[in-house]
């Protein structure tokens, strides 16, 4: 489990940025059945809530699904991890997965049940960070050396082969502008398999690659972070 206090701090604000993009898909296609997968501590499933939609959040996380149906109560939260979900065929308008497919190891068997339970004519948007460019977090992984993840599978290939239509891929880029010693504690509490290693190493470690994760991250102070992320979307 990770601290979802802490994730929501950090992480979720840096997801925070792509949860329009993904609803505007939404938008279009008039979903009322939104499924928010991987929803996190929710940013994506409140938004789709204040559009009206009804929405079923899952994780695979127990502390972020307990903060999410906390401050959604409106919301069916339900424990799942793709490629497997608890739902009958064709039950949603719309899949909505923010940043969860680039933690999934099986791309396309994941994407082939995001189509099994959307319902035709239903929409899918998945964000990911584009890898071979910097993040608000890269930056700590490479003070910590922590290696850069392997490339991700063709996430828009996948769709297609799953059977989706007009499937294609939006650039998103900003800037993430943070405390940069907020980042590094928030980062850190949040753990997860990547960033939980840290807190793991010695004190004087955790300090070696502190002040590294400093001097790397100072230039971007005043401006931010820069962030590219890419969004695919078609429909079933």
């Amino acid at each position: 489990m990770r601290d979802a206090e802490a994730y929501e701090r950090g992480f979720a604000r840096l997801t925070a940025h792509t949860v329009d993009p993904l609803l505007n898909l939404v938008r279009r296609s008039r979903a009322i059945r939104l499924l928010d997968v991987g929803c996190g501590t929710g940013v994506v499933t409140g938004a789709a809530i204040a559009l009206g939609a009804e929405v079923t959040a899952v994780d695979s996380d127990l502390d972020m699904l307990e903060l999410t149906a906390r401050r959604h109560p409106y919301a069916t939260v339900r424990l799942a991890t793709l490629p497997e979900l608890p739902f009958p065929d064709e039950t949603f308008d719309a899949v909505t997965g923010n940043f969860v497919i680039n933690h999934i190891e099986d791309v396309p068997r994941a994407v082939d049940e995001l189509h099994r339970v959307l319902r035709p004519g239903g929409t899918l948007a998945l964000s990911w960070w584009k890898r071979e460019e910097m993040t608000a977090t890269s930056v700590i992984a490479e003070a910590a050396g922590i290696a850069v993840p392997p490339p991700l599978h063709d996430v828009a290939a996948a769709m297609r082969e799953a059977g989706f239509s007009g499937v294609a891929v939006d650039t998103m880029r900003w800037c993430h502008r943070v405390d940069l010693d907020a980042w590094w504690t928030d980062v850190l509490a949040a753990g997860g398999p990547r960033f939980g290693v840290i807190s793991e190493r010695p004190p004087e470690e955790i300090e070696r690659i502190r002040q590294e994760y400093l001097r790397r991250a100072e230039p971007y102070a005043a401006a931010g972070f820069p962030v590219c992320a890419l969004l695919a979307h078609g429909t079933r």
